[in-house]
């Protein structure tokens, strides 16, 4: 039976466990009801919350200087164009304080709507607060208006800072002024104040800087994926508007703030590119003049067309030279052939001269020769015609000589003018390479500085149309917009929860209750504990009396004392198998009450039955049933001369059932137990009963029970719901595991009644 027992303790059982539990039905009756009541009053006092949601497509960076640096601007001016900072941006304390200044939302209005609500009042509030414009800048503590107005606009104002009250008006009219430490503040009606209406409210006031704190805390901005330029915006409110207004101000006052960064960006450009260009204007005329006098220092226009012309006039003027020579040559021939006397009258040759002013007067000359030749062949010598002609012909030579002379002179001054006029062209075609290096050096800063100028100057028209034309960096993809349904749990959710939860906090309770109290309240709850067989259990009585087991009786009581007695008998499967010590740990546990009870229940059988008081310390047998006084127990073992009989109460109570008190208390209750006068009263009685039973002291008290262990067949140990602590379950599973008591089996007493017991049946009847 043990091991068996040991086996169910392995096990839970749940039907039992939930029969525990609702057996403390009021305990979850009463959690139930106060977590469904603080359910209503969430749903009361909240009111429901709303995402709203915008959407912004951040643009690429359109900056001209770094257009125009190559990507250098990027730097310099800061990395606009990423996503992740945008995200900054636009949660950014400025934008954000703009966006309360723009609204007020420095003054938050909750109106009182009916017993328990609040409800957040944006446009629509029937009170206001009014102060110097200089106030919300500097106010660095959150200030509450406390406004009662009554039906006859009355105006009750209390204003506190954190929780001192600094400010009180009773009994004023619209506007109140408030004086404070922080400034004068005025309290004004607005046009949403009802007629005839007690109203209250309260308004938060507070500075700039902190409400932009506050609605940095309720504000969520990310970027919608990691691979978008999308950033997404969010806010849980009670008022949807009051979300949609916040949000598009966030976007609108965010382009606002690009568009303002883009301008003055634009406007440092501006300023810029034309501080330049009058730079490179300057720089530009001073070049040009660098030009200007340089070709006039070297005369020159162009050089590569003056390097044409002076290699063509190279080649002119060396075929020039070359004729002149030439013909000073021929010149000098003709001379020298005139000059020969040997060729006085010789013909000239002519044809060498191409001069055509020598060429007349030789050809003359010659016809006058060839006259004379002509005529020296046939006259003779001293002809008068000859001789005339020689004059003639000598006077011609002197003519010619002289035009040859001249000739010779002229060709002469024109050769050195042609070879002065090469060596020039020669010196100027060899002064082209330095000039040409020279030219380009100033031409190329020149050039340089063009070409900057004309850049620059087409960036200041860009920068002057993005001036005119500044586009914001956030394209609206979604305006703020609100989810239909609102956030969090309905009413009916909040209120099934609230259900739910009393379900937990009533076993919550019954377990906490069970860990503090160091008790067990239930025989389900003892056999998790122990291993030791249960007889049974006996619920409480509503009759105060001591035997509640009679003849005919079929009361819960009475019939749970017929289970324990039917698994007792199990218990007694001996032939000889008649004595039952009966015990406890503490006194209180019942032992006394369950003796008595199965003693009537077995008499009940037509048994003969003897219940004995051995708790001879503190009798309480002859109390609890309203005996007389009479010889007892300790009489009959202290006294040999008494018999059975002087002490034996015959059927005081019911058909065959005696009893034997306790008797006197002994000076020697310990040797006295220890006496073999009981081990023979004992054998005599066994004889004599079907059943014995000794109502012992408890042992958790005093040794005295242990000496009657001899004399005993089994061991009923009770034990108390609610009373027993656990202290008292490990002592009696110590004596069970040490084997000190007989047969020892367990009845609990104390526990509550259950359905079932006035037919006879009971929860677990028998003896596992």
């Amino acid at each position: 039976m043990s091991e068996n027992k040991k086996q169910n303790n392995d096990n839970i059982d749940v039907t039992g466990v939930i029969r525990q539990y609702a057996s403390k039905w009021y305990i979850f009756l009463a959690s139930v009801i106060f977590c469904v009541g603080m359910a209503w009053v969430i749903t009361q006092i909240t009111n429901d919350k709303y995402l709203v949601k915008a959407n912004v497509l951040v643009a690429q960076n359109d900056d001209p200087l770094s257009d125009m640096t190559g990507g250098l601007g990027s730097l310099l001016s800061g990395s606009s164009g990423y996503v992740e900072d945008e995200v900054f941006v636009v949660s950014s304390h400025t934008v954000l304080r703009e966006v309360v200044r723009q609204h007020e939302l420095n003054r938050v209005h909750y109106v009182k709507d009916g017993l328990l609500k609040k409800t957040f009042a944006y446009k629509d509030y029937p009170v206001d607060v009014y102060c110097d414009p200089t106030i919300p800048d500097t106010l660095m503590s959150r200030l509450r208006f406390k406004v009662t107005v009554s039906e006859n606009e009355k105006v009750d104002v209390k204003v506190y800072c954190k929780r001192n009250l600094i400010s009180e008006v009773e009994d004023g009219t619209f506007p109140v002024t408030m004086n404070t430490s922080y400034g004068k503040f005025i309290i004004n009606k607005t046009k949403y104040l009802p007629k005839g209406e007690k109203v209250k409210t309260n308004i938060f006031y507070s500075g700039y800087d902190d409400a932009t704190e506050d609605l940095a805390e309720d504000l969520t901005i990310d970027i919608a994926s990691r691979k978008s330029n999308v950033i997404t915006l969010q806010i849980q409110a009670t008022d949807i508007v009051y979300a949609k207004d916040v949000l598009n101000s966030i976007i609108t006052e965010y382009n606002n703030r690009g568009v303002r960064d883009k301008n003055v960006r634009n406007t440092k450009t501006l300023e810029f590119i034309d501080s330049r260009l009058e730079l490179l204007s300057g720089d530009l005329s001073v070049s040009e003049a660098s030009i200007e006098n340089y070709k006039k220092a070297q005369g020159i226009t162009d050089i590569e067309a003056d390097a044409t012309y002076q290699i063509t006039k190279k080649g002119k003027l060396e075929e020039e030279l070359l004729a002149t020579e030439t013909k000073l040559k021929v010149i000098q021939i003709i001379r020298d052939f005139l000059a020969e006397p040997s060729h006085k009258y010789d013909l000239v040759p002519a044809t060498l001269s191409e001069d055509p002013n020598n060429q007349g007067p030789l050809s003359a000359y010659n016809e006058l020769l060839l006259k004379r030749i002509e005529l020296s062949q046939n006259a003779r010598q001293g002809n008068a015609g000859l001789a005339a002609l020689d004059e003639q012909i000598d006077a011609m030579r002197n003519n010619v000589k002289s035009s040859i002379d001249r000739t010779y002179e002229g060709t002469l001054v024109a050769l050195r003018d042609l070879r002065s006029e090469m060596s020039a062209a020669e010196a100027r075609l060899g002064a082209v390479p330095t000039q040409e290096r020279e030219f380009r050096d100033i031409l190329r800063q020149q050039t340089i500085k063009e070409q900057l100028y004309i850049f620059l100057l087409q960036h200041r028209e860009e920068t002057a149309m993005l001036l005119a034309n500044s586009q914001p960096k956030g394209q609206v993809v979604d305006e703020a917009y609100a989810l239909n349904e609102p956030l969090g749990l309905s009413n009916m959710m909040i209120l099934a929860l609230g259900f739910l939860f009393g379900l937990m906090l009533g076993v919550a309770i019954i377990y906490v209750r069970k860990l503090l109290r160091n008790k067990f309240d239930s025989r389900e709850e003892l056999e998790t504990l122990t291993s030791i067989p249960v007889l049974g259990e006996v619920c409480t009585s509503q009759r105060d009396e001591s035997l509640v087991v009679r003849d005919g009786g079929s009361t819960s009581a009475a019939e749970l004392f017929r289970l324990i007695r039917t698994n007792l008998q199990f218990v007694l499967n001996g032939k000889n198998e008649k004595v039952v010590l009966v015990t406890s740990t503490i006194s209180g546990e019942g032992k006394s009450f369950i003796s008595i009870n199965l003693a009537s229940s077995l008499a009940l059988l037509g048994k003969r039955v003897l219940l004995i008081g051995v708790d001879i310390r503190n009798p309480k047998l002859a109390e609890y049933l309203n005996l007389p006084p009479n010889r007892g127990f300790t009489d009959y073992i202290a006294n040999g001369e008494l018999t059975l009989d002087d002490v034996i109460r015959r059927e005081p109570l019911m058909a065959n059932m005696d009893i034997i008190t306790a008797g006197p208390i002994p000076p020697n209750p310990s040797e006295l137990l220890t006496d073999k006068r009981v081990e023979e009263m004992m054998e005599t009685l066994r004889g004599m009963y079907d059943y014995i039973l000794l109502d012992s002291a408890p042992v958790g008290m005093v040794s005295d029970t242990f000496s009657l262990v001899r004399v005993s067949d089994a061991t009923v140990y009770v034990c108390r719901a609610n009373y027993s602590t656990m202290r008292e379950v490990r002592f009696f599973n110590r004596l069970h595991q040490e084997g000190r008591l007989t047969k020892m089996s367990l009845v609990v007493n104390g526990t509550n009644a259950r359905k079932g017991y006035g037919y006879g049946y009971g929860q677990k009847n028998t003896v596992s």
